[in-house]
């Protein structure tokens, strides 16, 4: 951990040097912490810069909170499913051919899906159950090593099966949420009890219940169309903001691309062509404000990644990584911005928070077949 301001208000680093940190990013950190009301704010091995606020950051204010640091996908996250698919038996180039679609309308009964879950119809019903467009996925999996086989086993998983992993998030709602408060606040925050502070957590929280039951039927659309049955293993939010204690003093926690390590075990995805991390949150997590890494985090931005990697790599080669899996995407800028090459190594972005103390590997995952979108029609 690298203390940046050791005064109020506190800036934390959980990253070594060996971790590209971009300076535009340990900016923004810096800018962010020095709001109104900022108590704390930390940075995570993947943090790199965002559209004016750093992704990979966490935060924590006093009697005001910013939904512009949380930005317009509110309830993005991780969700993990263990499915009947048997590992030895995977079809990875039938099944490539049977998966398409997931970036249109459901064409379930989405009413009652949305019911079921206790969760109102609104004018975005449409979109629920799809994937959306830049980093969010959904990925079939194989378990690669076990670290720990006694809380792998606890955790009622079994490696003759695959599993499937799925980011996405609000789609519209968080966008039309965050372009609600700019509309009026711009960046500027709220005051807590005050009557929009109360109407934004209001909506906030059910955007981050309509983002899991997305994630949800994303994963049934999925395994649906390989024939297998899938259980729920773990739900992850990290784009959110939530009240909470501390010593005694109620404060606001804001996570912009922060996996919360208060929940339980943590399926932190890679690259696409790169492995993924069942972690487990050990020690002390409020130094780093109950908040990990949620993925590797990016060292280019979308802008430039095409012209970086055009002369080195065709559309064939990136839709085939090094570890055998298989890319569905038939969006070429797209592929090019997602490139496993336009994100830091998440090898040391785990070393880092392992080293820090603030976890344990349970296992990794290898990628079979990540499913971005096909060519819309």
């Amino acid at each position: 951990m690298i203390e940046l301001s050791e005064n109020k208000p506190v800036v934390r680093l959980f990253a070594s040097e060996k971790c590209w940190i971009e300076g535009e990013a340990l900016r923004q950190l810096r800018q962010n912490a020095e709001l109104e009301g900022m108590e704390i704010a930390v940075g995570m091995p993947d943090l790199h810069p965002g559209r004016g606020d750093p992704v990979g950051a966490a935060f924590v204010s006093k009697g005001i909170f910013y939904p512009y640091l949380v930005g317009n996908d509110v309830g993005c996250g991780m969700g993990f499913w263990k499915t009947t698919l048997k590992a030895k038996k995977a079809k990875r180039d039938k099944w490539v051919k049977k998966l398409s679609g997931i970036e249109h309308p459901w064409d379930g009964d989405i009413k009652s899906w949305l019911s079921e879950r206790k969760i109102a119809s609104t004018l975005s019903d449409t979109a629920h159950g799809t994937i959306g467009g830049g980093n969010h996925f959904a990925e079939l999996q194989v378990v690669e090593k076990i670290f720990c086989k006694k809380v792998f086993k606890d955790f009622g998983l079994d490696n003759k099966y695959l599993f499937l992993l799925v980011h996405s998030g609000s789609r519209g709602i968080g966008e039309a949420l965050l372009r609600k408060h700019t509309d009026r606040y711009g960046a500027k925050g709220l005051i807590e009890n005050s009557e929009d502070a109360t109407n934004y957590v209001k909506s906030h929280d059910f955007a981050v219940k309509w983002a899991a039951s997305n994630r949800s039927l994303i994963a049934h659309r999925f395994i649906k169309k390989l024939g297998g049955k899938y259980e729920p293993v773990l739900d992850i939010c990290h784009n959110s903001i939530s009240k909470i204690k501390i010593n005694t003093e109620t404060c606001w926690l804001h996570r912009k691309g922060t996996a919360p390590s208060d929940k339980g075990p943590i399926l932190v995805p890679g690259s696409r062509g790169t492995l993924s991390y069942l972690i487990k949150p050990v020690g002390d997590q409020e130094p780093n404000l109950w908040s990990l890494a949620h993925g590797a985090g990016r060292k280019w931005n979308r802008s430039s990644c095409k012209d970086r990697l055009k002369p080195k790599c065709n559309v064939k080669s990136l839709t085939q990584t090094s570890l055998g899996s298989c890319v569905i995407c038939e969006n070429r800028d797209l592929l090019y911005e997602e490139a496993p090459q336009a994100y830091k190594n998440i090898d040391v972005v785990i070393k880092d928070m392992k080293s820090e103390g603030l976890i344990d590997i349970i296992a990794t995952f290898r990628p079979l077949i990540t499913y971005k979108m096909r060519q819309r029609t």
